[in-house]
């Protein structure tokens, strides 16, 4: 099963790609077959959309996810992006090639040559919905309580007092 995520989330005035993708960029792996692509929206250059494709079984997506959440809450990205975020999720049905010039004859539905069954795709559909749900909710619940706690860090590095500087950094 390839899981597909299109998430995309504007910039705050003044902030560039690079600054977003400094926060954002994800120093664990998922331990599985992952291409993330981002794209700037031509219209709106603040606009940043990243497409994820996760190659796993149903069982394995749900400790996945779990590492997604994990990254977001240790690299919030509450400095470098509007509040509003837009998320997508999906499962990849079929990858077509165009390449070939003039007519293309019509195929079914299919993944590296394997005709993609529907009804198995429809269940994993409700599978990835379910696990989804659940970790936009833990994610959610835990980003709450980040913010509203005042001892809780925003950044998981503690900087350390600069010479002659005041005692804010402690």
């Amino acid at each position: 099963m390839i899981t597909v995520a299109i998430i995309t989330r504007k910039l705050k005035e003044g902030k560039t790609y690079e600054d977003f993708r400094k926060a954002w960029y994800h120093t664990v792996g998922f331990g599985a077959s992952s291409k993330l692509y981002t794209v700037i929206n031509t219209f709106d250059a603040r606009e940043i959309t990243v497409i994820g494709f996760v190659e796993t079984d149903h069982e394995e997506f749900r400790s996945k996810a779990e590492i997604d959440v994990r990254q977001r809450l240790d690299n919030p990205l509450d400095d470098v992006i509007e509040r509003q975020i837009t998320r997508q999720f999906g499962v990849l049905v079929s990858e077509d090639d165009f390449s070939a010039s003039g007519g293309i004859k019509y195929k079914p539905a299919s993944i590296a040559g394997k005709v993609t069954n529907i009804e198995e795709l429809m269940n994993q559909l409700q599978e990835v919905s379910l696990v989804v749900t659940e970790a936009s909710r833990e994610r959610d619940t835990a980003n709450k309580a980040r913010k509203e706690s005042p001892s809780t860090s925003r950044c998981s590095v503690r900087r350390s007092r600069p010479a002659g500087e005041p005692e804010r950094y402690k």
